[in-house]
């Protein structure tokens, strides 16, 4: 279905380049499928190799700590990596900082005005301050040297490790405490290998064509409305990346599993900050304009406000979500007449 809709976007984009039509709607159709196959594209490499390993019999927090993890920030590490490597250094910090803001104001804004929102102990105390420091580290690293090179990206790859050894406890001492559920029984155990490595290539190749044709149309169009790239990475872009995290957070909610959602949150931004800026700038160096610097001090007082409306009661109330939806607001204002 989502590779149908990506051949019809696509064949309607050169259709009607060809037949002369305005070319910033041409890259706009190229652009909404670039996001169609990054988003389905990571969905199905998800449950390709998530399947794959769970009959080989690799433990399911194993799976879900890298396959998974992975999965749910392809889109962003796709395309910040094939930005730096075009030269769209903008595009690539702009995708992920405006990724994080968007995931803490806008779509956990959201998800609280629907319902309060419980976070466990360990979030609202460990992981969410770590957010806060990376941030801070990530800006000071920026601002101070103008670029992410390959120290600053081997640093982010660090403490990614450290972060990572960090979940394997957790995981482990929840499991021993009898939290694990090995009794799910997943519909990839119903497919074979022959078809979930299908989903593992396809989705593999829908991740890289699609970064490849959104990089390009969204520069395009950002250069024919006069836009530079770090306005729209941090606005056009990174609401693209953000779909599935916008979609999982939302339906974790009206579901009642709000811990899902804020973990898919603080989750995804460590992921991006440590592993998909570190992977960009151990790749090639990437310039930090200057600009970035506020937009990540924004992005600290994003999580800040998310920590002091968390820490006291462990739970995101509908308050504080109108709040966090006014904020984004007024940022992205700020964005539009800067």
């Amino acid at each position: 279905m989502a590779f149908a809709l990506y051949l019809v976007l696509m064949a309607g984009g050169y259709f009607l380049n060809a037949k002369g039509f305005d070319s910033i709607l041409v890259n706009i159709l190229l652009l909404i499928a670039g996001f169609v196959m990054l988003i389905k594209g990571a969905d199905y490499f998800v449950e390709g190799a998530s399947g794959i390993a769970d009959k080989f019999g690799i433990p399911q927090i194993v799976i879900g700590l890298t396959i998974v993890a992975f999965g749910t920030s392809a889109p962003e590490a796709a395309v910040s990596i094939t930005s730096a490597l075009q030269g769209s250094t903008g595009l690539a910090i702009g995708n992920v900082v405006g990724s994080n803001i968007m995931n803490v104001l806008l779509i956990l804004g959201i998800s609280a005005t629907i319902t309060k929102m419980k976070v466990e102990k360990s979030t609202a105390k460990i992981e969410i301050p770590f957010v806060i420091f990376i941030t801070t580290v990530l800006v000071v690293m920026g601002g101070l040297q103008g670029e992410l090179n390959l120290l600053s990206g081997l640093i982010l790859l660090a403490l990614f490790v450290v972060f990572f050894i960090y979940l394997i406890y957790t995981a482990k001492k929840g499991m021993s405490e009898g939290n694990d559920n090995e009794d799910e029984v997943t519909d990839t155990k119903k497919k074979s290998i022959a078809l979930l490595l299908v989903f593992t290539i396809f989705g593999m190749l829908g991740i890289v064509a699609g970064s490849d044709v959104t990089v390009d149309s969204a520069s395009y169009v950002a250069m024919k409305l006069g836009m530079d790239d770090r306005l729209i990475g941090l606005t056009i872009v990174a609401f693209g990346t953000s779909l599935p995290e916008l979609v999982t957070s939302i339906i974790a909610s009206v579901k009642g599993n709000a811990d899902i959602a804020i973990g898919n949150v603080v989750g995804s931004n460590i992921f991006n900050i440590l592993f998909v800026l570190g992977v960009t700038a151990v790749i090639k160096t990437v310039n930090y304009d200057a600009k970035f610097v506020i937009d990540g001090i924004i992005a600290i007082a994003a999580v800040v406000l998310l920590f002091v409306s968390v820490i006291r009661k462990k739970e995101l109330g509908r308050m504080a979500g109108i709040i966090m939806l006014v904020g984004y607001a007024a940022y992205f204002a700020y964005l539009i007449m800067g």
